[in-house]
């Protein structure tokens, strides 16, 4: 398939997040919104998955999704909206104590989904809004 021109631009992560294991892009901006793709509890440095704990999983996954906005001119506070995708559901609560302390009121819409993860516990993706 020929390359299109496209209406939006990927934002180039630096080296300090994890690497795409798949054929997408971790961050997008198109206008005034970024699209950060899910991110998952892996150590940027170590490019390993940080602890079996689901606490330390979800700090790390949301720290990625705050390293990942940053790079495309994002911020925490400029988040709409999150998906956390959870392999149980039972740890609901203590995602959203994690969340309270990472997000400020008013928070961002959010969904959380039961899912098959390939080894972590958590995976996370976000949408940005930045009026130019």
């Amino acid at each position: 398939m020929a390359n299109a021109t496209r209406s939006w631009q990927p934002a180039f992560l630096p080296g300090d997040l994890p690497k795409p294991v798949g054929a997408y892009s971790p961050a997008v901006r198109a206008g005034d919104f970024v699209f950060i793709s899910g991110q998952v509890p892996v150590d940027p440095k170590t490019q390993k998955v940080v602890s079996e704990d689901f606490e330390t999983q979800v700090r790390q996954t949301l720290s990625n999704v705050k390293a990942a906005l940053g790079a495309a001119g994002a911020t925490l506070d400029d988040v709409v909206s999150v998906i956390a995708y959870l392999t149980s559901m039972d740890d609901w609560g203590k995602f959203n104590d994690i969340y309270k302390e990472t997000f400020h009121a008013p928070y961002p819409t959010r969904t959380a989904v039961g899912a098959m993860l390939r080894g972590f516990k958590v995976e996370v993706s976000a949408v940005a809004y930045l009026k130019r």
